[in-house]
Formats: C-alpha cells, sequence, structure tokens
C-alpha cells in the first residue's frame, strides 16, 4: 500500500496577507472619496438650480420684451412701466392683464420680482430679481438686467 505524504500547511513567514491596520487604512481613504463625492454632488445641485432661476429669470425678461414689442402704441406712452416690489395691477385691460400675468410668471422664482421702464424713444429695460439663497448658502439677490429696442 501507497501512502500519501501530506504538505505541511504552514504559512510562509514572510507575507500573511493583509492586516487588520492596512484593511481599515483602505476604508478611511475610500470613505473620505466617498464623502468627497457627496459633497460635489450637493454643490453640483445647487448650482444647477441656481443657473435654472438664472435661465427663468431671462426667459420671464424676454418674454416682456416680446410683449411690449406686440402692444408698441401702449408701451412707448409709459403704460407698461412698472416698479420693483410693486402691486399686481387689478384692471382688466389688455395692459394690466399683461403687467399681472408677468408678475405672476415671476411669483414663480424664489422672491422673484421685477421692473419694466420704457422711455419714449423705444428703449426698454427690464430688471428680473429673485432669491437666490441656495446657490450662495446665505441671503443673497441675484438681478438680471435686459436693455433692448422695441
Amino acid at each position: 500500500m501507497k501512502q500519501v505524504q501530506r504538505k505541511s500547511s504552514k504559512i510562509d513567514p514572510g507575507q500573511a496577507g493583509f492586516s487588520l491596520l492596512e484593511v481599515l487604512v483602505a476604508l478611511v481613504v475610500m470613505s473620505l472619496g466617498l464623502l468627497g463625492l457627496a459633497a460635489l454632488q450637493a454643490t453640483g445641485l445647487k448650482n444647477n438650480y441656481s443657473a435654472y432661476t438664472r435661465s427663468q429669470a431671462a426667459l420671464y425678461a424676454y418674454d416682456m420684451i416680446d410683449r411690449l414689442r406686440a402692444d408698441r402704441q401702449a408701451a412707448l406712452t409709459g403704460s407698461y412701466n412698472l416698479l420693483l416690489s410693486a402691486a399686481a395691477p387689478s384692471g382688466s385691460t389688455l395692459v394690466d392683464t399683461e403687467r399681472a400675468g408677468w408678475l405672476a410668471q415671476l411669483a414663480g422664482l424664489p422672491g422673484g420680482d421685477g421692473s419694466i421702464n420704457v422711455t419714449t424713444a423705444g428703449v426698454v429695460t427690464i430688471v428680473v430679481q429673485w432669491n437666490d439663497s441656495r446657490a450662495t448658502a446665505g441671503s443673497a439677490t441675484a438681478s438680471l438686467q435686459v436693455v433692448s429696442q422695441i
């Protein structure tokens, strides 16, 4: 009968695998990287929202300029002029309806407000303001001014 010799299962003393300390260091490095990625994602979301509100403000400003061009005669007389923080017009004329509709659009922005100034020469200045504190992590009023000719 032939005997089978067993090999010794002794571990080579030169390399015994990963130590617990190496595993913990790897976990710390990996968790710091993941925390950095999470912070980067949060900052990206804030900046994305800020860009969205700015593009909405530009859209509303150009929308009002188009409305002024459609009713140029009334615009040149100053009927559309509106100050910041003005109450929405309550009349039933076309001018009052247009201004009230525009202010209702601006109310969709956080703290949205706007002003309209049309000179007799046809130069229009539209100012749209909104609260951009989400992006700046504090109280900040952002403003967009568009000047055009009608």
